[in-house]
Parts: C-alpha cells; sequence; structure tokens
C-alpha cells in the first residue's frame, strides 16, 4: 500500500477501513522529553518528527475568564501560578505529574455570576496570527486537525471551582453547575464557529472531560444523564452538523457511560486508561464498527520492554482489526521509558500495525 500522510491514516480509522499502518499519536511528559534529549534526542528535532509518528494539530480557541496569569512563586524544583481560570497550581518542573491544585477564585454562584460575565466571545480570543502562519503548514505537512474543545465537569472541577466543591454541588445545586457547563461549551463553540467562518476548518471536535479515576467514576449514570449528558450531546450534535467527528478525552474508567456516548453518536474515544479498569479490547468486540479508539496500552508497562513488546503484539493484532484504531499510551509516555526502549517500541509498532 501506498504510504499515507497523517491525515489520511486517521480518517481511514474513521471509515473502519484499513490504512497502510494503524496511526500512532502520543505525548510524552515534558520530563519524558528531557531524559531522552540526555540520551540522544536531537536538541531541535521534535519526539514526532524524529519517530514518524502522525500529526494531529488543534485550532486553539481561549473560553477561559481570562483572569490574570502570574507567577506566585518559582523554585528549581517547582512553580507556583495562577490561570486563566482563576486556579492556582503547583507545577513540577522536572517530574512527569499532573498540577498541585491549591487554590480558586471561583468558590460560590455568586462567584461564578461575577465571573461569567468576563466570559464574552471577543474575536482575540482566537490566535489569528498563529492561525494565519501555522494552518498553510499543517495542511501542506498533511496534518490531522482538531478544533480545541473544554467544557463540562474536567475543566470544571480542576481548573475553576474545586473537585470537592464541584461534587457536593452536583447534589445540592445543580442548577449551577449546569450554567457553567453550558456556558463553557456556548462560549467555545461561538469561538469554533468563528475560526471556521475565518477558513480555519477543521476533521473534528476534540474535547477534554475527565469522568472518571480508578475502578469507578466521579457521579452516577443518573447524575451523568441528568447534568452532563445534554452539554456532551450538543458539541456532538454541533461536529456533526459541521460534517466532523466528534472525539472524547476522559481519563478514568467511564465504561458504564460508554453505551450513552455510543447512542449519543460519539466517534472516538481516548485514552482507554487500561490501569484504571478500561478493557481496549473488549470495547473493540463491543463498538469496534462504531467507535474509534485512541490509546489502550497501560503505561506501567512502558519502562519494561519485553512486557511492552507482549502487549504490542497481543493487543494491536486484535484493535487494528477492520480499522479504527489509533496506537498510544493510556495516558502519557512516564518518565521512566529511555530513548532507546522508545525506539524499539516505535518500530515494532509500525511493524504490528502494518495492514500490508
Amino acid at each position: 500500500m501506498v504510504p499515507m500522510n497523517s491525515r489520511e491514516r486517521i480518517w481511514r480509522m474513521f471509515e473502519h477501513k484499513s490504512a497502510d499502518r494503524v496511526p500512532i499519536v502520543d505525548v510524552p511528559w515534558g520530563a519524558t522529553i528531557e531524559r531522552w534529549r540526555r540520551e540522544g534526542l536531537p536538541q531541535d528535532v521534535s519526539h514526532i518528527d524524529y519517530f514518524g509518528l502522525d500529526v494531529i494539530q488543534t485550532v486553539p480557541v481561549d473560553n477561559s475568564p481570562r483572569y490574570p496569569q502570574k507567577v506566585i512563586e518559582e523554585t528549581d524544583q517547582y512553580r507556583i501560578t495562577m490561570n486563566a481560570w482563576g486556579a492556582t497550581a503547583r507545577n513540577w518542573k522536572h517530574q512527569a505529574s499532573t498540577p498541585q491544585f491549591l487554590d480558586w477564585t471561583v468558590k460560590t454562584p455568586d462567584d461564578w455570576l461575577r465571573t461569567k460575565a468576563r466570559m464574552k466571545p471577543d474575536r482575540d480570543r482566537i490566535p489569528w496570527d498563529f492561525l494565519k502562519t501555522n494552518y498553510p503548514k499543517w495542511k501542506a505537512q498533511g496534518a490531522y486537525l482538531m478544533g480545541h474543545g473544554w467544557f463540562g465537569f474536567d475543566v470544571t472541577h480542576s481548573w475553576f471551582i474545586g473537585t470537592e466543591r464541584l461534587l457536593m454541588a452536583i447534589v445540592e445545586q445543580p442548577e449551577w453547575c449546569m450554567d457553567m457547563f453550558q456556558a463553557e461549551l456556548d462560549l467555545n463553540l461561538t469561538l469554533l464557529d468563528m475560526a471556521w467562518e475565518a477558513g480555519y476548518t477543521f476533521d473534528a471536535l476534540r474535547w477534554a472531560d475527565d469522568m472518571g479515576y480508578k475502578y469507578n467514576q466521579f457521579f452516577s449514570l443518573k447524575t451523568y444523564r441528568e447534568i452532563l449528558r445534554p452539554i456532551h450531546q450538543k458539541a456532538m450534535d454541533w461536529a456533526h452538523a459541521h460534517g466532523i467527528k466528534a472525539c472524547l478525552h476522559s481519563c478514568g474508567n467511564i465504561r458504564p457511560f460508554v453505551p450513552d456516548l455510543i447512542e449519543m453518536g460519539l466517534d472516538y474515544l481516548n485514552p482507554i486508561e487500561v490501569k484504571a479498569g478500561m478493557d481496549p479490547a473488549q470495547l473493540k468486540r463491543d463498538y469496534g464498527g462504531r467507535l474509534v479508539l485512541h490509546g489502550g496500552i497501560s503505561a506501567p508497562l512502558w519502562n519494561d520492554r519485553d512486557r511492552m513488546e507482549a502487549a504490542v503484539r497481543t493487543l494491536v493484532p486484535v484493535l487494528k482489526q477492520d480499522g479504527g484504531y489509533i496506537f498510544a499510551t493510556d495516558h502519557s509516555v512516564p518518565s521512566s521509558v529511555s530513548f532507546q526502549d522508545f525506539s524499539y517500541i516505535m518500530d515494532l509498532v509500525k511493524k504490528v500495525g502494518s495492514y500490508e
């Protein structure tokens, strides 16, 4: 088969047809890249280009309240900042980890009303100069393009008001929660419409909404259907009305939600977190003809070459059947993975993931 570019290869997965090989789209932690630079990855070359991975580019928009961003404290080990959503968080400089959230600006419905007034669809929320410079390059390189979405439970609990506060509010003040989710979504889609109408079209709408953790979900299926499903449905309907795909990133175990997501029209699910209890092979058997799976290779295996090779040789032939699969770890490539081992695994995936 003639070699394909990333867009062609990924489109074939959405058509549930074979390509030249399975697409490979993975994101290492910053600390992982630091290690690889020390071990042989050239300083001026991205890991995507070096390993010949597939390219997904994002049309970005800013639907945050745009609180002033500032550095509060900085040491050799970490940086504490306040972000545009009003959250204060500690980010470790040389360790692979998620932020440690410390405080939030929005803590009450009254705080929210003041914040909501900041969330207007101004054109300067779109980086026009960035798009003018980079969009033609993305098209020329055959990248698969996704519109950036961020709305719903994940951004609200982590970056906006805090996990415990939101979970309690879902039970005690559901109208407040739904108003936040709706406002985030509406601003997001309005900005993406502006970019689309200016000629910056894309192949999919992708949003992150982590709804699970290890072996469980943050809320019940009943709560999902009442509080969050209408938001996700509107996002999927918007994508399909534009003739593009609807793509959800949701960490943790969200298996009870998958039938609803399929019924709603979801086209793609990532990262299929095995260490949280997700089973990519079972999802393939149940929904392989209707859902593109991206991920599903357990991160704890990646620093053991023998176990990783066994997982690739066992899982990839199953997941690649009739298209519908994009290879990746089930979260991010950890810094325990050496440059040499990652190179070996990428070569193996290309071989085992070939459709020829």
